[in-house]
């Protein structure tokens, strides 16, 4: 390779670079100085929300400059880069913390004005079917010589074939500039042999745009689709993320979108929510999983995917090692899928959202999963389970796992079979730290007046806690009393109780008008330690 193939490499920055250009940024913006005494000091919150705001708007200005002089090596970009990030971080400094109701800062409105000219979007309009004459007058600003349009958003309109052929042309014209597409629900309510028409116009059109971006959800593709979009899909060697949800993605179709795509090296995001995959369209899943090193965001949640499916799905996400987000709810995966899923997560060490629900994990499933969550993860904000059939059998394992991940915003667990046992274990786990707890769902657990009590003492006093769901449980009208009693400060917190059985299953009426086994069981169960299960 030439030296000046090689310094080429200096921009565009990797994505590591840029995630840790946001972070230094982060840090600036809440540190002390003698600026922030003077102007006040950012939370971390908005000061990481204006750092990925100027990033992004100084990496599209150094862009726009390297794409104008794409002969040079790349530092004037790095350079601008650099400057840009350097001036709205100052720019920030000095207009401070802002308030909800505070006008648009000074990023915001940057980010804005910039998005206006880069962005063509006309998804927001009437859902309706295009005619010839509609089209052209609608994408004629993407007709204008010179403009910098880089995003396209064509969702929400139904392309027949006279508007296809005139938004052919205007596509192919914009090859060279064009990163990312959205062409979700553009077919509505065509018949099938026109709407794989349309595709393949489009497809044709977009053929060797070097995308990052691209979304066919919502288009009933299935394998016809799939391949009608064939030549799209096989000139992408770039994708960072790609979002098929709600697209009839059946085994075949499945199947072709890996035969299709070329490369998924870079892809970070992948989403495959909603389609009629089961376990054969899974194994072709994964296969296109395992090379793509790079995923951050995986979603394949309500695919009718089973136990095979699932446990060839967990193996390939084993080669996906910066994993911050996994989606693979509502499937039926079972406990040997559920364990095969355990065996990988210890290696996710940047997970934050993990959604489980309706898994059919039993309490041998979620009992490996939340003792590998405890020892990693140690950023996980959110954490679903919901709908597992799991007992009080399973709830120590939880509780460990619940008191190690003190950065749990989120903590979803309704439609299970806890009962008091679990519930109170669960609320001793929460009781300590979880400063950022803002939403605990215990709903339909069978529980009862004394585990209603401990999970709305544990959760009271959290600063922005924002909703405790207990409804669906079998908790006594004394107990409903106690619980609106220790909320009677913050009500709103206290989601509706509308679907809460007083007289439910195992219920004792003397028993509970005494409540001594109830306040027996809160006793024995208060200083039992939160251990992993044996």
């Amino acid at each position: 390779m030439d030296s000046a193939g090689f310094s080429m490499k200096l921009w565009p920055p990797s994505l590591s670079t840029r995630l840790m250009l946001v972070e230094r940024m982060t840090k600036n913006l809440i540190t002390p100085s003698i600026l922030s005494r003077k102007y006040g000091l950012l939370s971390k919150e908005e000061a990481e929300e204006d750092a990925k705001q100027i990033e992004a708007l100084a990496f599209d200005s150094a862009n726009q400059h390297f794409d104008k002089e794409p002969d040079g090596d790349g530092s004037s970009a790095v350079q601008l880069y650099a400057k840009e990030s350097s001036k709205l971080m100052l720019e920030v400094i000095k207009r401070g913390p802002q308030t909800k109701e505070s006008a648009e800062g000074i990023v915001s409105e940057k980010v804005k004005a910039s998005d206006e000219t880069t962005i063509f979007d006309i998804s927001k309009g009437r859902r309706d079917f295009l005619s010839a004459e509609e089209a052209s007058e609608l994408l004629k600003p993407l007709s204008e010589p010179g403009n910098n349009y880089k995003r396209i958003c064509f969702s929400n309109r139904s392309f027949g074939v006279d508007a296809a052929k005139i938004a052919g042309p205007i596509l192919s014209s914009l090859k060279d500039q064009l990163t990312e597409v959205d062409l979700s629900d553009f077919v509505a309510g065509r018949p099938e042999e026109e709407a794989l028409e349309v595709m393949e116009i489009f497809s044709s059109a977009l053929d060797a745009c070097d995308l990052r971006y691209l979304d066919l959800s919502n288009n009933a593709l299935g394998e016809k689709g799939i391949r009608a979009f064939g030549a799209l899909l096989k000139s992408q060697k770039n994708l960072e993320e790609l979002y098929l949800m709600n697209d009839g993605i059946s085994e075949e179709a499945a199947q072709a979108v890996c035969g299709l795509i070329p490369s998924t090296d870079k892809l970070r995001i992948l989403h495959f929510h909603n389609n009629m995959t089961g376990d054969e369209g899974a194994l072709a899943i994964s296969k296109l999983v395992k090379h793509s090193p790079a995923l951050e965001d995986f979603r394949c949640s309500s695919t009718r995917v089973g136990s095979e499916g699932g446990v060839a799905l967990s193996q390939a996400l084993g080669e996906c090692r910066n994993l911050k987000k996994v989606d693979l709810r509502d499937n039926m995966f079972g406990v040997e899928a559920g364990i095969a899923l355990s065996k990988v997560l210890s290696i996710f060490s940047g997970l934050t959202e993990i959604y489980l629900s309706y898994l059919n994990l039993e309490d041998e499933g979620s009992i490996a999963l939340a003792n590998v969550l405890k020892e990693s993860a140690p950023s996980l904000e959110v954490l679903e389970m919901d709908g597992n059939d799991i007992t009080a059998k399973a709830a120590p394992a939880l509780a460990a796992c619940i008191a190690a991940k003190q950065f749990l915003t989120t903590l979803k667990l309704g439609e299970n079979e806890l009962k008091d046992e679990g519930a109170i274990l669960i609320a001793k786990a929460l009781e300590d730290g979880h400063g950022q707890l803002t939403e605990v769902d215990m709903s339909t657990n069978a529980i009862r007046r004394a585990g209603a009590r401990c999970l709305a003492q544990a959760v009271v006093n959290k600063p922005g806690f924002k909703v405790l769901n207990i409804n669906g449980n079998f908790i006594s009208d004394e107990g409903i009393d106690e619980v609106k009693d220790i909320f009677k400060n913050s009500l709103h917190v206290l989601g509706p109780l509308d679907d809460n059985d007083p007289e439910g299953e195992d219920y004792d009426e003397e028993a509970d008008e005494g409540g001594d086994n109830e306040n027996d069981l809160e006793t024995r169960l208060k200083d039992l330690d939160i251990k992993q299960e044996e």
